[in-house]
């Protein structure tokens, strides 16, 4: 009979904006780097450098990392947690913000459950629910679309359905796209919205640089901010 014990899978969160550790990530995260041997992680250079930055102390060769990413498939993944059957406790680390949140480490988490392995979510910075949180907007009911289609047409349909869902379910919307295209999504959704309709947009979330702001649609079509290559999420609500 295998009496071992199962380690433990934390999901640790990282920062939104360089060198911001420590104003971001608490106490808890860190003890919990420091503690650790095994990460899986969705990019293992700029995970070895967070390590660094919140565990100086780390030997950082003298880790296990294994990166499992958007491409990973179910094997590797299943293989990835295989050291947490024989006991060994792994961290995830995403590339920004919380793991399991529009990332692949939902899919360690999801077959960690299956295998009675325990799951411990950590605090840290979130875009979407801090984006949420400053928008003045419905915090009881949204959903997050995650990225919009990149083709016209589709980008146009997808546009229209978030104002219906918004109307229909009285639902804050929450979406994104890949920061070079940013600019591009705002002038449409300033276009094909209903001008009296508001749209959050937070940019640079945690940085210096921080822009935060709700205006109606109409207003933003007057005075089109740069976003061009800004990590930025849009929130849409009446």
């Amino acid at each position: 009979m295998d009496v071992t014990k199962k380690g433990i899978l934390y999901l640790i969160p990282s920062v939104l904006a360089e060198d911001t550790a420590k104003e971001v990530i608490p106490l808890q995260v860190r003890d919990c780097v420091a503690s650790l041997s095994y990460f899986i992680v969705e990019n293992a250079r700029t995970a070895r450098r967070y390590i660094k930055t919140v565990a100086p102390e780390k030997v950082i060769e003298e880790l296990k990392i294994v990166v499992i990413d958007k491409d990973s498939s179910e094997a590797e993944v299943k293989k990835a947690l295989e050291p947490l059957k024989a006991g060994t406790s792994a961290g995830i680390i995403s590339e920004a913000g919380c793991p399991g949140v529009a990332d692949p480490g939902a899919e360690l988490a999801k077959f960690a459950h299956r295998q009675n392995i325990k799951v411990v979510p950590l605090v840290g910075p979130s875009a979407i629910l801090l984006s949420l949180m400053a928008s003045g907007f419905n915090g009881q009911s949204f959903a997050f679309h995650g990225y919009i289609p990149i083709e016209k047409k589709d980008r146009i349909a997808a546009i229209r359905n978030l104002e219906k869902e918004m109307l229909q379910k009285d639902q804050t919307q929450i979406f994104m796209e890949t920061p070079y295209r940013n600019n591009q999504l705002l002038q449409d959704l300033t276009q094909y919205l209903t001008g009296t309709y508001r749209l959050c947009i937070a940019a640079n979330i945690t940085a210096p640089n921080e822009l935060i702001r709700t205006d109606t649609i109409a207003n933003w079509k007057r005075n089109l901010p740069d976003l061009h290559k800004q990590p930025t999420v849009f929130l849409l609500y009446k």
